[in-house]
């Protein structure tokens, strides 16, 4: 259904086709604007990342999408997470199978990809314009519109352009070129999707490893596929070009570790990345003019809090809502940043500290951190379920 608007606006250009990127395109549909999601990347680019999990806030606004059943049935439900030593024990779980009771859904573990994949066709199928290499190389401003000009030499016009294009925004670059950088959070990751029937894994489960050297995380999902990710601090790692060489410096920082880590980074037939990974903990400001932020090049979040991708569908939600309510776009963004930007920041803080702790301990810090983690994990999870229960409404506009 279109619910006709305050403001007049008719075009908008979306860069980036990731999560919040056709996410937004859907919802301003919803309201008849037409839109362009324009990305950077091939249609045939293989897996744009590893995996993530969707928190039960994320896929409620999947939901009020109607995307919420596709997009479980394309991944897979964590019933939790798992926490060992470097010895193999268990020292700490956090359980999920009663969050779809608390929370309205429990959280779903996806393939990047698939994930993007699903949402670009939906966003079509909507009737948005979505492209793919489509590299936005300059913007510019004139009365009532902002121009975005293509690396192909194609100029685009439209009422409003909106950022979501990642921690390394290109939109962020030039609208904005003021921001900070995003922080390095002194971990690099490389992951991957491996077959290990030996591997002592619960269907269901996310095993997260402190070992000797490295972090360790594994998913086993439904079908007998291992996904994994390897984090630890060594920036070299991204320099190592040669994927054997990678490979076995992997094996190397987990020897002594439980060896089933050993087994599934040697089933794995490719290796995902490496990625430095980044965070951006403020920005003094998310928009300029006809062009906003949101998403990861608004506020990044590292991997560590599971709230990236659904951050990113929360903004995209309420900046439809705000640009449908407010009388004109730079007020619809200040609506916008003044609504998200405590909740946000705090989850990224959230991230940060979850990464530090994922950093190699010495013997009597990690003598220290399995006695704790128990209690530190009540912690956690209290402040994850202040997450989970976030709701953000497509309440209708006020009269």
């Amino acid at each position: 259904m279109t619910i006709s608007m305050r403001a007049p606006l008719q075009r908008a250009l979306v860069v980036g086709g990731g999560v919040a990127g056709p996410t937004v395109a859907m919802f301003l549909r919803r309201l008849g604007v037409q839109v362009a999601v324009l990305e950077a990347r091939s249609e045939a680019a293989g897996d744009a990342g590893a995996f993530l999990g969707l928190a039960p806030n994320g896929l409620q606004v999947l939901a009020e999408l109607g995307l919420g059943a596709e997009v479980r049935a394309r991944g897979a439900a964590c019933a939790g997470l798992r926490f060992l030593n470097a010895r193999g024990r268990c020292i700490g779980e956090i359980d999920h199978r009663d969050h779809a009771q608390r929370f309205g859904a429990q959280m779903v573990m996806i393939r990047r990809a698939e994930l993007h994949r699903t949402l670009m066709a939906a966003a079509t199928e909507r009737g948005a314009d979505c492209r793919f290499d489509a590299r936005v190389v300059a913007l510019a401003e004139r009365p009532g519109e902002v121009v975005a000009r293509l690396e192909s030499g194609e100029a685009l016009a439209a009422d409003v352009l909106l950022g979501c294009d990642g921690v390394r925004s290109r939109v962020r670059a030039l609208a904005l070129p003021s921001s900070p950088a995003p922080a390095f959070t002194g971990l690099c990751d490389i992951g991957g999707f491996a077959r290990c029937p030996g591997a002592p894994l619960e269907p269901g489960w996310t095993v997260m490893t402190f070992g000797r050297r490295a972090f360790f995380g594994a998913f086993a999902a439904p079908g007998g596929e291992v996904w994994w990710f390897h984090n630890n601090g060594a920036r070299e790692t991204m320099q190592v070009v040669d994927p054997e060489q990678r490979r076995a410096s992997i094996l190397a920082l987990h020897a002594g570790d439980p060896p089933w880590i050993a087994d599934v980074v040697r089933a794995t037939p490719t290796l995902l990345g490496p990625w430095a990974l980044h965070d951006i903990m403020t920005l003094p400001r998310w928009h300029a003019g006809r062009v906003c932020l949101l998403g990861d090049a608004a506020h990044a979040t590292s991997p560590s809090a599971g709230q990236g991708a659904s951050l990113a569908l929360e903004d995209a939600l309420v900046l439809a809502r705000c640009l449908r309510d407010a009388a004109d776009p730079p007020a619809a963004f200040a609506r916008f940043e003044q609504e998200r930007r405590v909740r946000v920041e705090a989850v990224v803080r959230q991230a940060r500290k979850n990464g530090d702790g994922k950093a190699p301990a010495g013997p009597l810090a990690a003598w220290f951190r399995d006695r704790m983690l128990p209690l530190f994990l009540r912690l956690g999870a209290a402040a994850q379920a202040r997450f989970y229960e976030h709701r953000v409404e497509w309440s209708p506009p006020a009269e």
